[in-house]
C-alpha cells in the first residue's frame, strides 16, 4: 500500500478497544476524587482515569516504570496531558487503589482533579531554550512544592491553573490561566556590530521585531535598535545570535492571575498583571513562591464556590484585589499600549 499519512501514527492504532467502541460517544464524566475520574458512556461502559503530575523530563527508566504500571492494571494504555500530567485509563474499577499505591511508592501523588490546582504547564527555561529571562523546570518544581496541599486536596472554590512561560515569547499558555509566572528581559538586547555584520541576515532581523524597533545600520553592515520601542522579546535573538539579550542583574519573572479558556458562568477571558517583576532567586525562588501561595490563599479564603479566579476579581474590583492582597499598584499595571489600536481592548494589564 502507498503510504500517504507522513506525521506521528494515527491516534486510533494507540486507543484501547473500550475508547474504541465509545469514540464520540461519552454521555459524561464525574470527579470520584482529586486524583480520579470516571468517563461514562452511551451504552453505560465506563472508563476511570488516574491522573499525577510529572516534571515533565523524565529518564527512560521512570517511563519503564509507567509503562510497567500499564502493563499491571490498563491493559498498556496511558496517556500524558498538555499539562504534563499521566493519566492511566483504568476499564477496572477494583485497580484504582492498587495503582494510587504503587503510584505513591514511586513518589507520584495522584491529584489535579476537581477543585484543586492543576499540574503547571510550562516551557523550557534554561534546559535548552535560547530566549529565557527565568528558569521553567526550576521554578515549576520549588512553586509546586510550595501549593502542594492545593493539588492533592479539594479546598479551592473553583479549578485552578497554573502556568509558567520563560520569556514574553510565551511558549506556555500564561494568557489564559488564573494564575501565571512570565520571564521578563528588562533591557534591550545588545548589538554585538562586528559579529552581527558576520552572522546574521539582517532583513531577517530588522522583519522579526513586532514593534519595528530595528533598523538597519548600513555604515556598520549592522543593525540599530530604538530603545523606546523595544519590548525586549528576544525574537531579534532568536534570528541573530550577535544581539543577545541575557541580562542576570535585570531579568525577571512577573506574575499574571484571571485568565481562563473556559467559557462557562462567563466568557474566556485573559490573564492580567499582577506583580510586574521579582528578581530571579535560584535555585528556590522563594519571593514567586510566597508570592503564588498567598495570590491562591486570600482565592480560596474569600471567593464564592465555584468562581473562577478572574471571575473573583470582577466580582471585587481590582481596587478591593490589590487591598486583600497587599500588592502594590503600580505606574506598570496601567494600559498604555499605544502601538496598535485593534488590540487596545485586549493587553495585558487594565483599566484602572
Amino acid at each position: 500500500m502507498v503510504k500517504t499519512d507522513f506525521g506521528p501514527p494515527k491516534y486510533l492504532d494507540m486507543m484501547s478497544d473500550l475508547c474504541k467502541r465509545n469514540y464520540g460517544k461519552w454521555k459524561y464524566h464525574e470527579v470520584l476524587d482529586t486524583g480520579t475520574l470516571v468517563h461514562v458512556a452511551e451504552n453505560g461502559e465506563k472508563l476511570y482515569t488516574v491522573r499525577s503530575a510529572t516534571p515533565r523530563l523524565m529518564h527512560i527508566d521512570t517511563l519503564r516504570a509507567f509503562c510497567d504500571l500499564a502493563d499491571k492494571y490498563c491493559n498498556g494504555f496511558f496517556r500524558f496531558t498538555s499539562r504534563h500530567s499521566i493519566e492511566f485509563l483504568l476499564e477496572d474499577e477494583s485497580n484504582i487503589e492498587p495503582l494510587k499505591a504503587d503510584l505513591h511508592a514511586m513518589g507520584y501523588s495522584p491529584g489535579g482533579v476537581g477543585n484543586t490546582i492543576s499540574n503547571m504547564l510550562h516551557t523550557q527555561g534554561w534546559i535548552h531554550c535560547h530566549t529565557p529571562a527565568i528558569d521553567a523546570s526550576g521554578i515549576v518544581k520549588a512553586v509546586m512544592d510550595g501549593v502542594f496541599d492545593y493539588y492533592t486536596e479539594a479546598k479551592l472554590p473553583a479549578r485552578l491553573r497554573l502556568s509558567l512561560a520563560c520569556c514574553l515569547n510565551m511558549c506556555g499558555a500564561v494568557h489564559c490561566s488564573d494564575v501565571a509566572i512570565v520571564g521578563i528581559h528588562r533591557v534591550p538586547p545588545k548589538v554585538l556590530d562586528e559579529k552581527v555584520a558576520k552572522m546574521c541576515e539582517i532583513p531577517n532581523v530588522v522583519a522579526a521585531c513586532p514593534t519595528r524597533a530595528i533598523r538597519p545600520e548600513p555604515s556598520k553592515k549592522s543593525v540599530v535598535i530604538n530603545d523606546e520601542k523595544c519590548m525586549y522579546c528576544g525574537n531579534c535573538y532568536t534570528m541573530c545570535p550577535a544581539i543577545p539579550i541575557f541580562d542576570p542583574k535585570n531579568d525577571g519573572a512577573a506574575i499574571f492571575v484571571g485568565g481562563k479558556v473556559s467559557d462557562a458562568r462567563h466568557p474566556a477571558m485573559f490573564s492580567k498583571l499582577a506583580v510586574p517583576y521579582i528578581p530571579n532567586e535560584p535555585p528556590k525562588w522563594p519571593t514567586v513562591v510566597q508570592t503564588v501561595r498567598m495570590l491562591i490563599d486570600v482565592y480560596a479564603k474569600d471567593a464564592k464556590q465555584g468562581e473562577r479566579y478572574g471571575e473573583w476579581i470582577n466580582r471585587i474590583g481590582w481596587e478591593r484585589f490589590f487591598k486583600v492582597t497587599g500588592l502594590p499598584f503600580t505606574d506598570k499595571h496601567i494600559d498604555d499600549y499605544i502601538f496598535s489600536i485593534p488590540t487596545f481592548r485586549s493587553t495585558a494589564t487594565f483599566k484602572w
